[in-house]
C-alpha cells in the first residue's frame, strides 16, 4: 500500500479562482435541483451546461460535444438492443426456463432476483426491472407475501447486476470514458466483472436469505384496495333534473367539486364506458358515478339526480334514436360544437362500447414515462383513448380527489377502465407497466434467436477488442433493424431521451471541473479532512461519498461529477487511478437508501405501497455489505 501524507494549507482555499468558485456554485446548485426534483433531471443538466457556457467555463463551440461522446452513443445503442431482446421474446423465453415453477420463498426470491441481475448485466436495468415486475407480483401472490417483499429484492438485484459489465449501467460507460480521456484507454467489457460480480453475488445472497425479511410488509395497492365497486353508483337523470340539456363536460365540472367521477353512461340500453364530453344529457339517461360515500349526497342534490333503484321504471319511455330524427342538439340554439362533430364522437364511443370488453387494470407510471407531470385532462384520456381514470395510488394511499387535474408522478399506480386494446395502446405509448402478467407476445419465428445472436456478437466483438464498444453496439442496432427484429420507428421510442440529454449535458460540465482545477481543490479538501493522506482511506472516502450522493442524485450525473475528483485524488496520492474510477463505478450504481436514487426504486414505490423511509431498512445493510466486499476486492483486483 502506498501512503503519501498530504497537507492542505488554508491559504490554498483562500486563493480559489473565480472560475473554481463559479463551477462549484453551478454544481452545488445543480445537485440541489436534482435532489429537489421539481424539474426533470435533463432540464437541470441542460441548465447547468448553459450556465457554464454563459460564464465562460465551457467554450461555446464545445457546448454540445458531450452528445457525440462514445459513452452517450453506447447508452443509446444498449437501450435499443434491450428493446429488441424484449420484443423478440428472448427474455420471456429465458425467464420461462430459469424461474422455478414451484419453490419456497427463499428459492423463488433468489431465482427471480438472480435473473434480474443477469439480465441487467447485458441490458438496461430499468428495462429488466419493468419486464420482471409483473412476474414478481404474481410470485408474491403464490408465496403469500405482500408484493413489496418481492419487488424491492428484484429492484436491488437488478441494480447490482448492472455493475458486472461495461454496458450494465450508464455510470460504467461514463467511468470508462473518463479513463480514455485521461490517456489510459477505456475499460474493457469485462474489466468490471471481478469486483462487480463479487458485490452482486454477496448482495444477492444477503437479499435472498435475510434482506427480503427486512422489507416492510406494506399492503398491496391493488384493485381491491381502491374499493372501486363499493363507490360506483347508478343515478338517473329525470325530467326535473338540472343536468337535463347540459353537456357532459359541464356536469363533470360540477362533480369535480364533490370529488366524484363519471365512469359511464347508459342510454337506450347501451352503456358507453367513455362517453363523448360534448354529449348533451337528457331525461332518462343513467350516469355511472364513482364517489366517496360522504360525497354522494352532495352529488345527488347538486344536480337533482336520483339513485337508479329509487326511480320507478317508466311505463312508456320513448327515447330519441342516437342517429337521425331529433338529436341531442334540439333546443340548443347556440350549438357551440358542430353537430357533425357530436355525431362523430357519439358514433365512435358507442362503437367502442359495443365492440370491446370493458376491464379495470392497474398501470404503473415509469420514471421515464412521457405522462409524468401531466394530468388525465392534459392527456385527454377519455376523448383520445376511451379510458376512464378511476383512482390514483401514491405511496400506497388511494386518492380520487381532482383526478382529472392531478399531475401524475413516477411510481404512481393508475387504476384505469377501458377496453383491453385501449389500455394496452395507452401503456405502450406513454410508458406504463401493467401490474399483471403480460399478454403472451407472439413474435415472428426465429426473432428471439436473431436478437440473442446479435447481442452476443456485439458483446464478443467488444470483449475481444475487435472494434470500440460504441461501434460494436451501433452495428448491432443496425443488424436488428435490417433483420426486422425491431422496427425503425420503435428504435427511437426505445431510447430514454431524458437520460441521453442528461449525459450529453453533464459531460462538458464535468470537464470544466477538471479544466478549472476545481476537481483538484475538492480532492485536496477530502484528503486533508477525512483521508489524512492515506490511500486506502481516500479510496473508501470516494466509494462512500459516491454512494451517498447517488442516493439523491441521478447515477449518471453522480459518475460524471465524481470521476474528475477520483482522478485528481489518485494523482495527488500517486496511486493507481483505476482503483478510484472503479470505486466511482460501484458507488454510483449502488443507490439503495431512497426511492429517488435509481429509477428501479422509483418504479416500485406505488406497487409496493412504500413510503420514502422504507428503503433504508434493507438498503442500509446492503450498502454496508457493498463497502465491505468492494473495498478489499478493489485493492486486490486493482492494487494501489
Amino acid at each position: 500500500m502506498n501512503v503519501i501524507p498530504f497537507i492542505v494549507q488554508q491559504s490554498e482555499l483562500d486563493t480559489m479562482t473565480l472560475d473554481q468558485l463559479t463551477i462549484i456554485a453551478v454544481l452545488v446548485a445543480a445537485m440541489g435541483m436534482f435532489i429537489w426534483g421539481r424539474w426533470r433531471h435533463d432540464m437541470v443538466a441542460a441548465g447547468a451546461l448553459l450556465a457554464c457556457v454563459f460564464m465562460g467555463l465551457v467554450p461555446g463551440a464545445e457546448a454540445f460535444s458531450g452528445f457525440g461522446h462514445p459513452a452517450v452513443i453506447t447508452v443509446v445503442c444498449v437501450l435499443v438492443l434491450s428493446h429488441g431482446l424484449q420484443v423478440s421474446g428472448a427474455v420471456d423465453e429465458l425467464a420461462r426456463r430459469v424461474l422455478p415453477s414451484s419453490a419456497g420463498r427463499t428459492g423463488s426470491i433468489a431465482s427471480l432476483t438472480g435473473l434480474g441481475a443477469l439480465l441487467s448485466g447485458f441490458m438496461n436495468n430499468v428495462g429488466a426491472m419493468a419486464l420482471l415486475m409483473p412476474v414478481a407480483v404474481k410470485v408474491s401472490g403464490k408465496l403469500g407475501l405482500t408484493p413489496g417483499k418481492v419487488l424491492m429484492p428484484l429492484a436491488f438485484g437488478s441494480i447490482l447486476g448492472g455493475t458486472i459489465t461495461l454496458i450494465g449501467t450508464p455510470p460504467n460507460l461514463i467511468v470508462s470514458g473518463f479513463r480514455a480521456e485521461a490517456g489510459l484507454g477505456g475499460f474493457g467489457m469485462f474489466d468490471f466483472t471481478p469486483v462487480g460480480l463479487a458485490v452482486t453475488v454477496a448482495g444477492l445472497a444477503f437479499i435472498s436469505l435475510v434482506g427480503w425479511r427486512l422489507v416492510p410488509g406494506r399492503k398491496q395497492s391493488d384493485t381491491d384496495d381502491f374499493d372501486t365497486a363499493v363507490y360506483t353508483t347508478e343515478v338517473r337523470i329525470t325530467e326535473d333534473s338540472k343536468a337535463v340539456g347540459k353537456r357532459l363536460r359541464d356536469v363533470e365540472r360540477t362533480l369535480d367539486e364533490a370529488d366524484a367521477v363519471i365512469v359511464g353512461l347508459v342510454r337506450s340500453g347501451f352503456r358507453l364506458s367513455a362517453p363523448y364530453p360534448g354529449r348533451i344529457l337528457r331525461d332518462g339517461d343513467i350516469l355511472m358515478i364513482q364517489a366517496e360515500p360522504k360525497s354522494l349526497a352532495s352529488v345527488l342534490s347538486g344536480l337533482g339526480l336520483k339513485l337508479e333503484e329509487n326511480v320507478p321504471p317508466p311505463s312508456s319511455q320513448k327515447q330519441e334514436p342516437e342517429q337521425g330524427g331529433k338529436d341531442d342538439h334540439s333546443g340548443d340554439a347556440t350549438k357551440p360544437e358542430g353537430e357533425a362533430s357530436k355525431k362523430k364522437g357519439e358514433q365512435e364511443d358507442e362503437g367502442k362500447s359495443r365492440s370491446s370488453e370493458i376491464i379495470v387494470q392497474e398501470l404503473v407510471a415509469m420514471p421515464s414515462a412521457i405522462l409524468i407531470g401531466r394530468s388525465a385532462r392534459d392527456l385527454e384520456l377519455r376523448t383520445r383513448f376511451g379510458i376512464n381514470l378511476l383512482a390514483i395510488s401514491r405511496e400506497g394511499h388511494r386518492s380520487i380527489k381532482r383526478l382529472r387535474s392531478t399531475p401524475i408522478q413516477a411510481g404512481d399506480v393508475l387504476l384505469l377502465q377501458g377496453s383491453p386494446e385501449a389500455l394496452s395502446g395507452f401503456a405502450s405509448e406513454f410508458g406504463c407497466v401493467p401490474l399483471a402478467v403480460r399478454d403472451v407476445r407472439v413474435p415472428a419465428k426465429g426473432q428471439a434467436m436473431k436478437a440473442s445472436l446479435i447481442m452476443i456478437s456485439a458483446v464478443a466483438a467488444t470483449a475481444l477488442g475487435l472494434v470500440p464498444v460504441a461501434v460494436a453496439f451501433a452495428a448491432g442496432v443496425l443488424a436488428m433493424m435490417a433483420l426486422r427484429v425491431v422496427s425503425p420507428r420503435s428504435v427511437y421510442q426505445a431510447v430514454d431521451w431524458p437520460v441521453i440529454v442528461l449525459l450529453g449535458a453533464m459531460l462538458p460540465v464535468a470537464g470544466a471541473m477538471a479544466s478549472t482545477g476545481a476537481a483538484d481543490l475538492i480532492a485536496r479538501f477530502l484528503l486533508d479532512t477525512v483521508a489524512q493522506g492515506h490511500a486506502v482511506l481516500g479510496l473508501a472516502v470516494i466509494l462512500i461519498a459516491t454512494m451517498l450522493i447517488t442516493d439523491f442524485m441521478n447515477n449518471a450525473a453522480t459518475a460524471a461529477v465524481m470521476c474528475p475528483i477520483a482522478l485528481s485524488t489518485a494523482s495527488q496520492l500517486g496511486v493507481n487511478p483505476d482503483s478510484f474510477l472503479m470505486a466511482v463505478a460501484i458507488g454510483a450504481s449502488c443507490a439503495f437508501l431512497t426511492p429517488i436514487g435509481h429509477q428501479n426504486n422509483t418504479l416500485i414505490l406505488g406497487p409496493g405501497g412504500f413510503h420514502f423511509g422504507d428503503y433504508w431498512r434493507m438498503g442500509l445493510p446492503t450498502d454496508i455489505l457493498v463497502v465491505a466486499v468492494a473495498l478489499p476486492m478493489l485493492l486486490w483486483v486493482w492494487p494501489l
